[in-house]
């Protein structure tokens, strides 16, 4: 990664919809080198979606949890090597409100950051987690505020410096 791969992703994060002719004009190279920076961004990982970015409070879904899941090792395992993580996982990926799933370190197995539309909405998205057999324990807590949102650029930034 260099500096012009590092101005492209800032200009495509600050504006999503601009086009491969607007980044170019912006960088101050062809129209061809945007396009190929772009293209090899997308095909090492680097950009993974130029989706729009949805706010779960502005649909509906004010309250942010995150959920440390502690997994029965050996629950869900099969011959073709299907891991007690890969089970709760396909399980997980039921639920709308899980918004995504780490393995982690620690005494849980998993973290999982999940959203509800309440206190009460809460209490429901996690006997759904919890109903699975594989699940021994669910520790939660309430995000209160948004202090740091998701953010990549900075880290794209020190790539580079």
């Amino acid at each position: 990664m260099d500096l012009l791969d590092a101005r492209l992703i800032e200009l495509l994060a600050a504006e999503p919809r601009v086009g491969v002719l607007e980044l170019a004009r912006r960088l101050g190279v062809a129209r061809g080198t945007a396009q190929a920076r772009l293209d090899r961004l997308v095909s090492r990982g680097v950009i993974k979606g130029f989706g729009p970015e949805i706010d779960p409070a502005a649909v509906g879904f004010g309250v942010t949890s995150f959920v440390t899941l502690e997994i029965r090792q050996g629950i869900g395992a099969t011959s073709a090597g299907r891991s007690a993580h890969d089970a709760v996982t396909e399980h997980l990926t039921t639920i709308p409100e899980v918004l995504e799933a780490h393995t982690i370190t620690g005494s849980g197995d998993l973290l999982c950051r999940i959203v509800a539309r309440s206190n009460a909405d809460l209490q429901r998205v996690i006997d759904l987690i919890v109903s699975y057999q594989g699940i021994v324990r669910a520790s939660t807590i309430i995000a209160l505020a948004e202090q740091i949102p998701y953010r990549v650029l900075p880290l794209v930034e020190s790539c580079v410096e």
